[in-house]
């Protein structure tokens, strides 16, 4: 099978020859610049300067040399601008402070503090206050809360959700449209991967964006406390802020299909994380009423009107949501973290069994917060076989790890990750 033959069966819930296997095709499969220097070093492959693709969590363009190496079957069609506000043009030198080299974009425009704290300003506008900051020894950004605590004695019809949100999502413009255009032919003619198209729009409440990472001047309810309590306090006022956000990404959708086609295979449509470690976020009532409806209507859109698979990240327990997720029309899940769904007895063979011909799994391949960063390579290879055995049964398994790479995961983890998936020796 070519890459792009793989990744289609098993989207397909087809078997397939090999595992596919995804590194660096979306915000959720990445790696950090830091630890993908390291690892390209530890190969043997040529030293450069990692172009970053995603600056809010500092990942790094994985390029064909090593995608050959770890056997990686999908890439991404990505958007020129990212979440931070300005565009990946790989113009401007910076050097994290491990001393890794990185291009940034040259609306990549920081300030260094007392405390040695990197301070960025959104959409590289000097006249806006911070928005996101990056301690001492980072390998990626936070948000910087910039309004006040909210008033909850407020009146709910005397808010404005869809005027504070207005900056938040809008329309692509043509000069988007025909990148799109010219990317995903690129792509799709010119190499044999799978193209999952990273769209974005429709992560509604993702906790990521809520703050206003690219927005100057953010208004409303942005606090993440703020925001969580205002669907008891302000249900109308979330619902009004998915509902504009429900419209936008509709009008994209629109401009999206005519632009790519039927050359991508996979739409990435949201990020909005649903669970913590051990539970999720809102009640099932609360999502029902509030998530649920907006979900459905994109992916009822996509399947009417597209042959794109949806795919949808959400980390932590999201075991009581799984059936709404079905439902809802989602394609594909990431991460699958098992770390919080087993609190639940959601084991791989559980979820593969119950929900195996119903989603495509995208992850779960090992746990990123401890066994890949702090195990043995034979702990990271044992884990890996295990899981790929379970969730590659009879196709509906895209290979990666659990959410990105973080910094500091020793190369010969990574080795051992994709060497159980490929069951061979990596090649240079």
């Amino acid at each position: 099978m070519t890459s792009r033959e793989r990744v289609i069966a098993a989207i397909n819930h087809q078997p397939v020859d090999r595992c596919p296997i995804d590194l660096g095709s979306n915000g959720q499969t990445g790696m950090n610049a830091s630890t993908l220097y390291k690892f390209r070093k530890y190969l043997g492959l040529e030293e450069h300067p990692i172009n970053i693709i995603e600056p809010y969590q500092m990942l790094g363009e994985i390029e064909e040399d090593l995608m050959k190496v770890v056997g990686n079957d999908v890439v991404g069609l990505w958007n020129t601008g990212n979440m931070l506000g300005y565009k990946n043009d790989n113009k401007k030198r910076w050097q994290m402070d491990d001393g890794t080299p990185v291009n940034m974009g040259s609306g990549f425009e920081i300030d260094v503090n007392e405390k040695g704290e990197k301070l960025l300003y959104p959409c590289g506008d000097r006249t806006a206050k911070y928005s996101c900051k990056m301690p001492v020894g980072g390998s990626f950004f936070d948000n910087i809360e910039r309004t006040e605590s909210w008033d909850f004695d407020l009146d709910e019809e005397d808010l404005t959700p869809v005027e504070d949100f207005k900056d938040d999502f809008g329309v692509a413009s043509d000069e988007e449209a025909r990148y799109w255009e010219e990317k995903s032919k690129q792509l799709y003619d010119e190499t044999e991967y799978g193209i999952i198209g990273v769209l974005g729009g429709g992560g509604f409440g993702d906790v990521a964006q809520i703050p206003g990472p690219a927005i100057r001047d953010p208004k409303g309810i942005r606090k993440i406390e703020d925001w969580l309590m205002a669907h008891a306090m302000y249900p109308g006022y979330v619902d009004d802020v998915f509902g504009y956000q429900e419209e936008i990404m509709l009008k994209n959708l629109e401009i999206y299909k005519q632009a790519v086609g039927d050359r991508i295979q996979v739409i990435w449509v949201s990020g909005t994380d649903l669970g913590t470690q051990n539970s999720t976020f809102t009640s099932l009532n609360t999502f029902r009423s509030l998530y649920k409806p907006h979900f459905s209507r994109i992916n009822e859109w996509i399947h009417k009107n597209t042959g794109w698979k949806t795919f949808y990240h959400s980390c932590g327990c999201v075991a009581e949501l799984l059936d709404d997720i079905v439902d809802m029309g989602v394609d594909c899940l990431n991460p699958v973290q098992f770390s919080a769904l087993e609190n639940k007895g959601v084991t791989p063979q559980v979820i593969k069994e119950k929900y195996g011909d119903k989603l495509t799994f995208w992850g779960g391949g090992v746990d990123t917060q401890k066994t890949l960063p702090f195990g043995t390579s034979e702990e990271v290879y044992n884990e890996v076989k295990s899981r790929v055995e379970i969730l590659n049964n009879n196709g509906g398994y895209i290979f990666s790890s659990i959410h990105n790479v973080v910094a500091n995961v020793p190369a010969e983890n990574l080795c051992a990750m994709y060497e159980a998936v490929l069951g061979k020796k990596l090649e240079v």
